[in-house]
């Protein structure tokens, strides 16, 4: 079952993410990226939003330290209620730009185990009048080529760097990793449904070459039906 939606927030099963001051509302990707990814003792979520993927990897990994970090004001404010509002009391939320974030807070850690990110993903189109959204929705507020570099600096050597993308953004993706020194070592093309082709995907990197591992995943088989793919990667978060 999909989680019980509201007009402001999103019901999961061991928490309750409100997203009225945030740009970007909870969504398919973001839970994609917070069930796929793989996590550490320390994790970073550039992008944080809503706070959604740092709550799924605090529940995924309970003795993790969490950090999320944003540059929007209010998303910030909305991260931290939605944290507070939870049973997990290992993450914590920063307003901070990733481009100059070097971790200040005594209890953080200089480099992460696992970073994560649903980051803006709109690169060439017409910029949103609205502001916040452009904030959330387009790469003038983060290129790809920034949010790389900023991971390759952050990156713990044995750590892995998750991402979720469009179709579209994925060479660019890639290109900007390889000018950087990552490895794409996990990919998982998603379909919408079985005949379509990919419309996003999950990918992972690492400061070190490996065998990569090909995985795809559909999430309907039908309409209004999930695959037994997806129900088992999000069977800990909905209701």
């Amino acid at each position: 079952m999909c989680p019980i939606m509201a007009n402001d927030y999103f019901r999961f099963r061991h928490f309750t993410v409100y997203h009225d001051r945030c740009a970007m509302k909870v969504g398919t990707d973001g839970t994609l990226l917070g069930a796929w990814a793989r996590g550490g003792q320390t994790v970073l979520d550039i992008g944080t939003g809503t706070g959604l993927i740092a709550l799924m990897m605090a529940q995924r990994f309970p003795d993790a330290t969490i950090w999320g970090i944003d540059i929007d004001s209010e998303a910030v404010g909305q991260a931290r209620a939605n944290v507070a509002g939870s049973p997990f009391r290992n993450i914590g939320i920063l307003e901070a730009d990733v481009r100059t974030f070097t971790p200040i807070v005594p209890t953080a850690c200089l480099s992460f185990d696992a970073i994560v990110s649903n980051p803006p993903y709109f690169d060439s189109s017409l910029e949103c009048p609205d502001g916040q959204r452009t904030l959330a929705r387009h790469t003038a507020s983060l290129s790809y080529r920034d949010l790389m570099q900023s991971v390759c600096r952050l990156l713990a050597d044995g750590g892995e760097f998750s991402v979720v993308i469009p179709f579209d953004c994925k060479a660019r993706m890639e290109a900007e990793a390889t000018l950087t020194g990552l490895f794409k070592v996990r990919e998982c093309a998603v379909k919408t449904t079985p005949r379509k082709q990919p419309r996003r995907y999950l990918m992972a990197f690492r400061k070190h070459p490996a065998d990569l591992e090909l995985e795809e995943g559909v999430i309907e088989t039908s309409p209004n039906v999930r695959s037994s793919w997806y129900q088992e990667l999000t069977k800990d978060f909905y209701l």
